[in-house]
Formats: structure tokens, sequence, C-alpha cells
């Protein structure tokens, strides 16, 4: 006799909740979303973003996950529909010496040391690569679509407890970001503040990225109508009003690198708490008689990871338990 799917609850409808319920809901389990927020609303949606290397613990694992993403987003970037493409960047600042590149940034495509003269004032060494580039918003809305597709829905709703979810459904995976700070009793997990300024593209089509250890950079990711400006990463604010001084200070950083900022029109600050954690959690644990599996504290590193997380989190998801 053919095994029933088991009902999975996924917590969370931001870019890793979303493509967990995906890996779940395309290997025929059916899948419900529950989140408060729908992906537009979530903090994936206001990201800039780009897959990169991730040198975050567990080392090996991330090494891994990251590299399953960019196959992934490879793959992707193949239609346009899907918000994902390959674009040409330039990424400056302190860089090791090319033999002694870690392996995270052996991933990179098309990796090549930038000639001087490509390099901006003010920054001595840089890499050239062609990197993969996700417009957020169309790219949500891709993941949503394709979610449906595969049978899974999207229900808005408050979860105030882990239990809630397990109460319906044998399977829980908690994606719930920064948010699973109080569902998982986590106090590893502590918010890390963003800000991006979002403008008209004058037609732009390099990212520009700024290696840097402090609270401030100079970043910049165009996509096809509008350019996102960074970056700030500031640990353990809480408050999500946008800061003018910030954003100031972004669009001065970001024109002084490309002046055809200059003439761009801004469209909005956009804002968001990025859910940091010492080390990412993908590993599945008894609720009850349920079984909960974590992915989440991301860090700044969500879209990057996505795809390699939650083929993890869904392989733990699946697996037989004892006695079955």
């Amino acid at each position: 006799m053919t095994a029933v799917p088991e009902q999975m609850v996924v917590v969370g409808a931001g870019v890793s909740g979303l493509t967990t319920a995906i890996c779940l809901a395309e290997a025929g389990h059916p899948v419900r979303v529950w989140a408060a927020e729908s992906p537009p609303d979530t903090t994936s949606a206001v990201a800039g973003a780009l897959w990169g290397p991730v040198f975050t613990e567990p080392v090996a694992e991330t090494l891994a996950w990251t590299g399953d993403s960019l196959r992934v987003f490879r793959e992707l970037a193949r239609d346009p529909a899907t918000g994902v493409r390959l674009a040409p960047a330039l990424t400056v600042g302190a860089l090791p010496p090319a033999g002694e590149l870690p392996p995270q940034v052996g991933l990179i495509p098309e990796l090549r040391p930038a000639d001087p003269a490509e390099l901006p004032g003010g920054f001595a060494a840089g890499i050239r690569a062609t990197m993969p580039l996700i417009d957020m918003p169309r790219y949500l809305g891709y993941l949503t679509q394709r979610l449906a597709a595969a049978g899974g829905r999207i229900e808005r709703r408050r979860v105030d407890s882990l239990a809630e979810a397990a109460a319906v459904a044998p399977v829980v995976l908690d994606c719930a970001g920064l948010g699973a700070r109080e569902l998982a009793a986590d106090r590893q997990l502590r918010p890390v503040f963003g800000q991006h300024v979002v403008l008209t593209n004058p037609g732009l089509d390099e990212l520009f990225l700024e290696l840097a250890t402090g609270t401030e950079w100079t970043s910049f990711f165009p996509h096809p109508h509008r350019i996102v400006c960074g970056g700030v990463s500031i640990p353990d604010r809480w408050d999500t009003t946008p800061d003018p001084e910030l954003g100031a200070r972004i669009l001065r950083r970001c024109r002084a690198i490309e002046p055809r900022l200059h003439d761009a029109e801004v469209i909005e600050t956009v804002t968001g708490l990025r859910p940091d954690r010492p080390a990412v959690r993908v590993e599945a644990e008894s609720l009850g008689a349920a079984r909960c599996v974590h992915n989440y504290g991301h860090g700044g590193n969500g879209v990057a990871l996505s795809w390699g997380c939650a083929r993890a989190a869904a392989r733990l998801a699946t697996a037989a338990r004892p006695g079955t």
C-alpha cells in the first residue's frame, strides 16, 4: 500500500518559507503556509538581493547550501519571468591574495581580478564576476505562483506558537525568520537593521559591492526599473523607521561611485530586520507528537542560502521516523 503523504505546515512566507514549501509541495506533500504577512510585506521583499558567498557557521554546510542555491539560480536566470538574472559585478575592498582565496569565493562564477583602471577612486583592489541578482518583488511573485501550481497554499494567519501548527499537521517547518526568536524561544537570534534607498534606474546593468567590516558600506543592485542602494547593518536595533541621515549617506556614497545616479529619482526608502544568529539553524526536533524542522537564522544571506537550506529542511521533514 502506498503511504499517504503527510500534511505539512510551513510557518513564514518570506524567501525561506516559500522555497521550503515549494520543495515539499513539488515532492507531492500537501503544504500550507501560515504567515501574518503576505510575501510582498516580508523582510525578503526589501532585500537587494544578491547570491554571494556565505561565511556563516556551520561552514561546511553553508558552503554546500550556497553551492546548491547557485545551481538553482543559474537555471532560473534562463527565464526572465523569475526575476533572476546573471549580472556583471564589481566587488571592491580588502581581498586576500589570489592563492589564498577561501573555498566560498571559489564558487563565484567567472571570477577574475579587476584591472586597476576598472576600480573607482579610493579602492586599490577588486574582483570582476558574474553573479545571480534577484529582483525580489518579482521573484517572490514567481515563488508564490510556483507554490500554487504545485498545490500549496498561503494562509494569512498570525502564529503565536509552533504548537498551533502541530495541532493540525504532523510536520511543522519553522521558517519564521526573526519571529523564531519567540516561536522557538531562541535568544541567540537577534535583529540587524538594514536600510535601502530605491532609485529609478538610469540605465545601469552592473552591480557594485564594497567589502567592509563596519556598519555602513557602498552597494547598488540594478534591476530593470529600479536600483537598490545600500548598505547599512546595525545590530540589535528593532526600530524599522527609516533614518533620513542614513539615507543621505547612502546616496552620497553611491553617487560618488556612479555619477549617473545623480540623475536618478528616489522612489522610496525601505527598511528591514535581518534575522541574525551565530549559526544558521537547520535541524529537526520533536514537538509533542509532531516533528518540527527549523530553518532560520540566515542573517543577510537568506537568498543565497534559500534553495540549499530549503532542500535540507525538506529532507529532514520527510525522513522516516523511528519505528515506521
